[in-house]
């Protein structure tokens, strides 16, 4: 079986330096807030590019926590709106409802399956605010043309880097474009954690200082409240693991482009669309390897016989979920057309040429 992403042996690459890890932090006595968050943070704010990074529980607490401190800042307001794309996890659209703010679904780009710059000016009412693009599958969206619709107007710009860590154009990363990204740790993520981890990124003290404190029972000081906080610390365990493995992020991210390009160059089935080339190397890090079929149980059940294990991200979009039943109305064609066409081939860094040539056999053979 060629698994779709085999984490043990994932992590089994810096098992020595994850098992000194573990072993500092266990012998420093010292379990939240401590020296290893404080230099994670440091470090990864570096490597994005920007100012401060602010460790927090999870992906989804990232931009649940950025969305909040705008609204502790006076920047955002209840019923004010956020325009995101249609066609991402719903963690990007829970942590805008979670805000009491009102999500505007978007259409992505077929091409790229990001949001679409042009159909965002279609979607612009009195009442929105911000704009949640999403650099999906490890593609950043188009940067350059969201900035520019924001800077015009006054919007924010939160970026959602879940699977983009280390994504970049003209040097610039994933998480230092907009106004704050959040990113997740998730273990299957390209820098993924032990377990839930996740992280805000920003060049703005005044929301990195809000931030620091919501995360903490809205304290800087113990027993004084700024906030009515929550609980949504990075554990020092983990802050330590990810230190290990941000330092091996761009060779791990390298080796997945490399996968990639062989997808691309010898998978040659006429039923399967590929991704398309990105605009540079460097601007995709292929968390996902994502092609479309009108097939794509039967392609499923295919490679499974093969013995390849296939996902499918994601199976239903968000508007048509029962947890957003009032959207379920919604007919969003691309975005449908996505959802019931994608499939997930297996691409991770532990992939050797062998498993590669047979996935590409394999597909070729559908």
């Amino acid at each position: 079986m060629i698994p779709f992403l085999d984490l043990k042996k994932i992590n089994a690459q810096y098992e020595r330096e994850i098992k000194e890890a573990v072993s500092r932090v266990f012998d420093t006595g010292w379990y939240i807030l401590g020296n290893e968050v404080e230099s994670f943070e440091k470090e990864f704010a570096a490597y994005c590019g920007t100012k401060h990074c602010i460790g927090v529980a999870n992906g989804l607490d990232a931009l649940i926590l950025i969305l909040r401190a705008y609204k502790e800042l006076g920047r955002l307001s209840e019923g004010d709106e956020v325009i995101v794309p249609a066609n991402t996890y719903i963690a990007t659209i829970l942590a805008i409802t979670e805000n009491r703010l009102v999500p505007v679904l978007v259409e992505p780009d077929m091409n790229t399956y990001n949001i679409d710059p042009q159909k965002i000016e279609e979607k612009i009412t009195a009442k929105t605010k911000a704009i949640m693009p999403v650099h999906l599958y490890g593609q950043l969206a188009d940067m350059q043309s969201i900035m520019e619709i924001a800077q015009k107007r006054g919007f924010l710009v939160i970026e959602d880097s879940a699977q983009a860590h280390g994504a970049s154009l003209n040097g610039k990363r994933a998480g230092s474009f907009g106004n704050a990204s959040g990113f997740s740790f998730y273990p299957g993520k390209n820098l993924g954690a032990l377990g839930d981890a996740g992280a805000v990124t920003t060049a703005d003290d005044k929301l990195a200082d809000c931030i620091s404190a919501i995360r903490n029972y809205g304290s800087h000081k113990k027993y004084e409240n700024l906030y009515p906080g929550v609980n949504s610390r990075l554990d020092e365990l983990q802050a330590a693991l990810l230190r290990v493995k941000l330092r091996h992020l761009d060779e791990d991210n390298s080796r997945r482009r490399q996968i990639a390009a062989r997808y691309l160059q010898h998978i040659e089935n006429p039923k399967i669309v590929l991704p398309a080339l990105p605009s540079t190397q460097e601007n995709h890090v292929w968390h996902l390897f994502v092609v479309r079929t009108n097939d794509r149980d039967a392609l499923q059940k295919h490679l499974a016989a093969k013995g390849i294990q296939t996902m499918i991200h994601y199976p239903i979009p968000p508007h048509k979920q029962q947890a957003y039943k009032d959207m379920n109305h919604l007919h969003l064609p691309i975005t449908e057309k996505i959802h019931q066409q994608v499939l997930s081939l297996p691409i991770s860094p532990v992939m050797t040429d062998e498993e590669v040539l047979k996935v590409v056999e394999a597909v070729n053979e559908f």
